[in-house]
């Protein structure tokens, strides 16, 4: 058996030289592909970039979409989804593995835009921004509605068209905004921040006209549609033509077909209402004037009474009956008064009669001992040498006892 002979210093190729050939053969041979697949183990980055696998039923190749083209898909990338990619092959050197460097991906039958149409109206749909019992009641005649669009497109001129002709008894306040391009989004939300702090304000009208599923962007966008769920007034909704429906129709709480039709459905209809309470005016006409007509009578009856012919018979029968009231209220004080004085001299009369001046008076006198002041009633209330005091009706002479001797003699 022969064997080899070893080969040069020069043949021989370091796991890196080889893997820069083998990139750079592929990339000479696939410098842009079209890749259809089905996407599986899809992660990404906290830097933003994505790691997936494109799969078919017989083979398998690894992908990554770099961040600044995943800012660029307008749908979410989950597994399972069907997709067709157009990137270039490369090769992850420190794995040893050739992958796919997406550049641009698209949904495989249908529409990039059209998909994230669907996955934000199912998002929405699974939270319950779009239930009915959330949908707030438009006012009936509303005082200030709040316009968000833009000033200068088709879509204001016909509802302002609608609306003057429909109704004169509101105000109506424009807050302009961009409604489509990349500007669009934020614009839309400072408007609808802005309608809701206005005095007066009632219902917001948020409206565009037609156009593609691309100019529809700003109202098919999450944050729009949010901002519509959490206003503080009812939103109407009018974007683009009858067969036309975006993610803000459906969080709005009624949703109008075109621009003209949210007029027609915010504004009554003045010219009905005229038809309509026409005979309601002419029956509370002929109520006003046949109420009239019994006040009068009613008038004309009291007018032929007493009262209303001697209006001071009234006033001085009364200050008769006042002057009378008066007199005898008069002699009633005098009669009481000269009772209670009769009754207070008997009083003074009977408590003069009790009292013991009146027996001083008649010569008798009290006498009470100097060392206690107590009364003397019987001769045992003393001794001989004590000093009492005899009171008598009009004064007092000291005394002191020069004998005692009982009643009995003794």
């Amino acid at each position: 058996m022969n064997s080899l002979a070893p080969p040069s210093e020069d043949q021989v190729l370091s796991i890196s030289d080889l893997t820069s050939q083998i990139t750079g053969t592929l990339r000479m041979h696939f410098p842009e592909v079209w890749v259809a697949g089905e996407v599986s183990n899809f992660s990404q980055s906290g830097a933003g970039h994505a790691y997936l696998t494109l799969k078919d039923d017989k083979a398998q190749i690894r992908a990554v979409i770099w961040r600044g083209t995943m800012a660029t898909i307008p749908f979410e990338v989950a597994d399972g989804l069907d997709v067709i990619a157009l990137g270039s092959i490369d090769v992850y050197a420190s794995r040893g593995q050739y992958q796919l460097t997406i550049r641009q991906l698209l949904p495989k039958g249908i529409g990039p835009l059209e998909l994230a149409f669907r996955q934000l109206r199912d998002k929405l749909d699974r939270e319950g921004l779009f239930d009915p019992e959330h949908k707030r009641p438009i006012p009936s005649f509303p005082r200030r509605v709040m316009l968000v669009t833009s000033p200068r497109s088709a879509a204001i001129r016909d509802f302002l068209e609608v609306a003057g002709r429909r109704w004169q008894g509101s105000d109506i306040i424009v807050c302009p905004c961009a409604v489509q391009g990349d500007a669009a989004i934020g614009e839309i939300l400072h408007a609808l921040e802005s309608a809701q702090q206005v005095p007066g304000a009632d219902v917001i009208a948020l409206i565009r006209g037609g156009g593609s599923l691309e100019d529809f962007a700003a109202f098919n966008s999450e944050e729009v549609a949010r901002a519509v769920y959490a206003s503080r007034l009812p939103v109407v909704c009018g974007v683009g033509h009858e067969i036309d429906i975006s993610i803000a129709d459906l969080v709005a709480d009624l949703r109008a077909l075109t621009p003209s039709e949210a007029a027609e459905r915010i504004f009554p209809d003045g010219h009905a209402l005229r038809t309509q309470l026409g005979p309601w005016g002419d029956r509370l006409l002929g109520a006003m004037i046949r109420q009239i007509e019994r006040n009068r009578h009613h008038v004309n009856v009291l007018n032929e009474t007493k009262t209303f012919k001697f209006p001071l018979d009234r006033w001085h029968e009364q200050s008769r009956r006042l002057d009378e009231c008066e007199s005898d209220l008069a002699r009633t004080l005098v009669n009481r008064l000269a009772n209670e004085q009769n009754r207070l001299a008997m009083i003074a009369k009977h408590l003069d009669s009790l009292s013991p001046l009146s027996t001083l008076a008649r010569g008798y006198a009290l006498v009470s001992r100097d060392s206690d002041g107590g009364l003397v009633t019987k001769p045992d209330d003393v001794n001989v040498e004590d000093r009492v005091m005899v009171r008598l009706s009009r004064g007092k002479i000291a005394c002191r006892v020069e004998g005692v001797e009982s009643v009995d003699g003794t």
